[in-house]
């Protein structure tokens, strides 16, 4: 009997073939490396591939590019006395809130998005706190918006009974209003039980997907303030194109010089 006709001349046994190469061993799918005593190891994938790096060192700048600016704008105001004025101090709270959203919100977001299925790992208490200044931040930020819109509005169309002491009151009125809905709108889930933003569960962080607080939070913090930017700035240009037409009709054509 030959022994090359081994495994097929004794019944019974079968002998598996061998691996003939690293791609048939059991940890095919995954890279291998040697040492320099033959030893083979698989290779670890990397955490993050070099898109997801270079997407997070973007992101990183984006964050620090906000908070540095608009930390600037609120520094120039409060030091420059000049500043001290509206519509400055219009400016000013949007700059607040955009700080806000750059020091608490962007960051707590990105290790958010980062997580593995980017669940909430930094627990319920903490999950309330970004989710509840990420609304109230980004509705102040949108409502200083109209406001600053109002404030031109009047100023245009109202000069003459909107003086400066009038302009102050009503500017100041209008950022406690801006912050005070904004609190509202953010707190409500909190304050009346609106649902829930964290869930245990899954891990999920985000804003309580309860229909009637979404209906109350999307109007309150984007369709009412989009209305009063719309609807001023429309009555800002029909103000400029009458007085323009004004100017135009009161303006009379010179004679045309008779020559002899």
């Amino acid at each position: 009997m030959e022994v090359s006709n081994l495994s097929g001349a004794t019944p019974g046994i079968a002998f598996p073939p061998g691996p003939e190469s690293c791609s048939d061993s059991p940890s095919s799918g995954r890279g291998v490396g040697s040492t320099p005593g033959g030893l083979i190891l698989p290779d670890r994938e990397p955490p993050f591939s070099v898109f997801t790096v270079l997407v997070v060192t973007l992101l990183v700048l984006l964050i620090a590019a906000t908070f540095l600016w608009n930390l600037l704008v609120l520094v120039t105001i409060l030091r420059v006395r000049t500043f001290h004025r509206v519509p400055h101090n219009l400016v000013a709270s949007t700059a607040v809130s955009d700080v806000l959203v750059a020091a608490l919100v962007m960051p707590l977001s990105l290790v958010s998005e980062l997580s593995a299925g980017r669940r909430w790992q930094l627990g319920r208490s903490l999950c309330h706190v970004w989710i509840s200044f990420d609304v109230l931040c980004c509705t102040a930020s949108i409502w200083n918006v109209a406001a600053i819109a109002l404030d031109r509005y009047w100023t245009i169309t109202r000069h003459l009974q909107y003086t400066l002491r009038t302009r102050r009151r009503a500017s100041a009125l209008m950022i406690g209003v801006t912050w005070a809905l904004s609190a509202l709108i953010a707190l409500a889930p909190l304050l009346f039980g609106w649902g829930e933003a964290y869930d245990a569960r899954l891990q999920r962080c985000q804003v309580s997907q309860e229909p009637s607080y979404a209906v109350f939070s999307t109007c309150g913090a984007f369709y009412l303030p989009l209305a009063v930017v719309l609807f001023v700035y429309w009555k800002i240009y029909k103000a400029a194109k009458f007085r323009f037409g004004r100017r135009r009709r009161a303006v009379v054509p010179l004679p045309a010089t008779i020559q002899d």
